[in-house]
């Protein structure tokens, strides 16, 4: 046990400065760009669906909770939402880079996120018609509801995010290693890495979780070998972060919030497993 713990600990340290210093890098865009990308993905239009889906996979503070107020203020298309929704990376982007993975991996996932996310989008604004509102919910609202820590500064918000990332690290490593020790690599592949189906339907609902933790658990079990590709790719198109919290909290229709919730997890899934029959 004393192992384990040391062999965690040790492995969750050693990703703190790459976490640190990535999301200084991204506090400090989002700073500088929070606002204008708000405006930006406002007024796409019909091209919505793709600029949401280049914008949502850039990490930002609370950006899909963003993208959560604009739909139920009808500022955006129901194929914006998902898009920006389906190509949210959350938490996925750091660790990828704190880990040191090729840029070609890295890159792949992303632009992976992004057409599917565009993709959905395009055909769900084809096949479904939005109704124009006025009311308007800003990112600095969205980003105080949710407590993200915006108002706080670049250097005090980059120190909270790298904190909270490492806690959860830390967390799930041990779990991971402790399941390893106990249960063995092999039992644990075959619960999500063997099975072609059932491993993005499960992994899909992960991602469905709103916290940073489902993000991190799935990418994590992704890099150990636990978890295949397409499961992988399942639980973070249907990782929206904070977003479907506040789309819940703002939007007064429930039964087309959980449609948006079904459709969401359905595109993960089933993209998820396109992917496991391909690769």
């Amino acid at each position: 046990m004393l192992h384990i713990i040391e062999h965690s600990v040790l492995d969750s340290l050693k990703l703190v400065p790459f976490l640190f210093l990535t999301y200084l890098v991204m506090e400090y865009l989002e700073h500088r760009a929070g606002a204008k990308t708000e405006k930006l993905v406002g007024k796409a239009g019909k091209f919505g669906p793709l600029i949401g889906g280049f914008l949502g996979a850039v990490p930002q503070c609370g950006f899909s909770a963003a993208a959560s107020g604009l739909y139920a203020g009808r500022v955006i298309s129901l194929g914006t939402l998902l898009a920006i929704y389906l190509s949210t990376s959350d938490e996925m982007l750091p660790i990828l880079i704190s880990e040191k993975q090729p840029l070609s991996l890295i890159f792949t996932i992303l632009l992976a996120k992004i057409a599917i996310g565009a993709a959905a989008g395009f055909l769900i604004d084809l096949f479904l018609s939005q109704k124009k509102g006025e009311e308007h919910h800003h990112i600095h609202e969205i980003c105080e509801h949710e407590h993200c820590h915006c108002e706080k500064g670049i250097l005090r918000s980059a120190v909270s995010h790298t904190l909270q990332i490492t806690f959860f690290i830390l967390l799930i490593t041990f779990a991971l290693n402790l399941i390893l020790h106990f249960v063995g690599e092999d039992a644990l592949a075959n619960l999500i890495l063997n099975r072609p189906i059932l491993g993005p339907v499960l992994a899909g609902a992960v991602g469905l979780i709103p916290n940073c933790a489902a993000s991190v658990a799935i990418t994590q079990l992704y890099l150990s070998g636990a978890m295949s590709a397409g499961a992988m790719m399942a639980g973070l198109l249907s990782g929206a972060g904070t977003g479907l919290l506040v789309l819940f909290r703002v939007n007064h229709d429930k039964k087309e919030n959980l449609k948006i919730l079904g459709l969401l997890y359905a595109i993960g899934v089933l993209a998820g497993i396109v992917i496991e029959c391909v690769i």
